[in-house]
């Protein structure tokens, strides 16, 4: 019938029609046609609908510009693809389904006004840990339908591996995120790495027996994945969060791509497809940025090869302490001026702050500009959401690329908690941790203030000689307090 329809179509473009005869035979044609759609074709149709809002809303976050209207339409897609679910009538009862979108949407509102910005990556982490054991479930509830799986049992048994992983893997790093005494420091033992490959051939085992398994294999692969996930993300330091949460996004995609073949969900399906991929790109944007392979992320400690040197060695004798009124007047004095932003800014909250001095530097003429190192915070984009949330235009955040060849035009490179990521030590020492690793090159600038509360390292746990370089003045502080203090002494000056 719709073949129909086409040829009529192309019949009109071909010969315009002019009888109303024809017009209303069209017309017959069209109705027939979209009333001859079934149930399953309007559901399809509607998983299309998803799917390109969810591909629109993936674009959309490419830039910040455009990040939240990204974000809407991907959750107008997820609402579509909810809804043709419940329309399908494939569900429990449409009061479980109520109950379970209330509880869901009430969730998402209590986390979205209670979680403070310095608590994102760990509740992205937790969103990652929850998509996989989603899709486990999932798989599992499908397994208790069918007798003989086949081709599903194994996409069943793919999904329990890689969303168990995803889900204790997640854990994990939130964990260590949150700096919890019993993950902060990597684990491991001997032979570790053997155990964990060990753990994933029997869960890929596992997965193919399950095409003629009773379900019981499902039970197992799923014990042995959660330990993987565990054994995987535990050796990993938090400098590598970055780029481990990135991956586990990924994870979670592939579950649910994985969970959709199991119950033929096409829109799961897509999604899940999109969110691994683009989780993966992600993931080797991040290892870039810290010249770092995957497999040496996810294998090999975050450790020095050679001697740490040791703080008092680095530091005594050599650090200049600064005031408010004092870095005020060197402000006064500059015409360019950089802010580098840093984990310190996210917990102390100073984003506003920052906004409030730099407005007032530009008022005087100065010109203002964000260095955003890709790895700065503790996961993909933190340092852009909290200087979104301050409204600091787009154009004045600059990626590492473009900044660096541009620090010694700088009057005043002013860092704020930033740490492993300014350290030169990168450049020079290649037995340290974080050797080779790219990094904002804010020693060139003529002047560097360092808004820190202490001299403690980052997350790599190596002094910073950039703290004692002659072109550099130590601000010890609370960056809120710090930058309020600037800013009451710029305006008095």
């Amino acid at each position: 019938m719709i073949d129909n329809l086409f040829n009529m179509l192309l019949l009109a473009k071909q010969e315009p029609l002019v009888e109303s005869e024809t017009v209303a035979e069209v017309v017959d044609v069209a109705t027939e046609a979209v009333s001859s759609f079934s149930a399953d074709s309007w559901a399809n149709l509607g998983y299309l609908a998803a799917a390109i809002l969810f591909i629109l809303g993936i674009k959309g976050m490419t830039h910040p510009r455009t990040a939240v209207r990204g974000n809407m339409l991907g959750a107008v897609g997820m609402l579509v693809a909810v809804l043709v679910v419940l329309l399908s009538g494939n569900v429990v009862s449409w009061p479980v389904a109520f109950v379970a979108m209330l509880a869901g949407s009430a969730g998402g509102v209590w986390l979205a006004n209670t979680v403070q910005m310095t608590q994102m990556p760990q509740l992205v982490a937790l969103f990652n840990g929850f998509g996989g054991i989603a899709s486990v479930l999932v798989a599992g509830a499908e397994l208790i339908k069918v007798s003989n799986p086949g081709v599903a049992g194994v996409a069943a048994g793919l999904t329990g591996l890689i969303g168990s992983v995803t889900f204790t893997g997640s854990l994990i790093a939130a964990g260590k995120l949150q700096e919890l005494p019993q993950f902060k420091k990597p684990w491991s033992f001997g032979g570790q790495q053997f155990v964990s490959l060990g753990l994933l051939l029997l869960g890929l085992l596992l997965s193919w027996m399950m095409a003629d398994g009773t379900g019981v294999e499902f039970v197992f692969l799923v014990l042995a994945s959660l330990v993987l996930g565990a054994m995987l993300v535990l050796p990993i330091g938090g400098a590598d969060m970055p780029v481990v949460i990135a991956l586990l996004n990924s994870y979670s995609g592939l579950a649910a791509a994985a969970a959709g073949f199991v119950i033929s969900n096409n829109v799961l399906i897509i999604a899940g497809s999109l969110v691994g991929a683009s989780g993966l790109i992600l993931t080797q944007i991040m290892c870039k940025a810290m010249n770092r392979s995957l497999a040496n992320v996810l294998f090999a400690k975050f450790e020095a090869s050679g001697p740490v040197a040791d703080a008092d060695d680095v530091y005594a004798g050599k650090i200049k302490s600064t005031s408010a009124d004092e870095v005020a007047m060197l402000l006064e004095g500059g015409q360019r001026v950089i802010f580098v932003p840093g984990y310190g800014l996210a917990v102390a909250q100073a984003q506003h702050a920052v906004r409030e001095l730099a407005d007032l530097l530009e008022a005087s003429g100065v010109t203002v500009e964000y260095a955003i190192h890709p790895v700065a915070g503790r996961m993909p984009g933190h340092m852009n959401v909290l200087l979104a949330e301050a409204d600091v235009p787009y154009d004045q955040l600059k990626e590492m690329d473009e900044i660096n060849p541009t620090f010694s035009q700088c009057d005043v490179a002013i860092v704020i908690g930033a740490n492993d990521v300014v350290n030169p030590v990168a450049n020079t020492d290649p037995t340290s941790p974080i050797a080779g690793m790219p990094i904002l090159e804010v020693s060139e600038a003529r002047t560097v203030i360092m808004i820190k509360r202490s001299l403690s390292p980052g997350f790599a746990g190596i002094p910073n000689p950039l703290f004692a370089a002659d072109n550099c003045l130590m601000l010890f502080g609370d960056g809120k307090k710090v930058l309020v203090d600037i800013v009451a002494a710029f305006k008095e000056a």
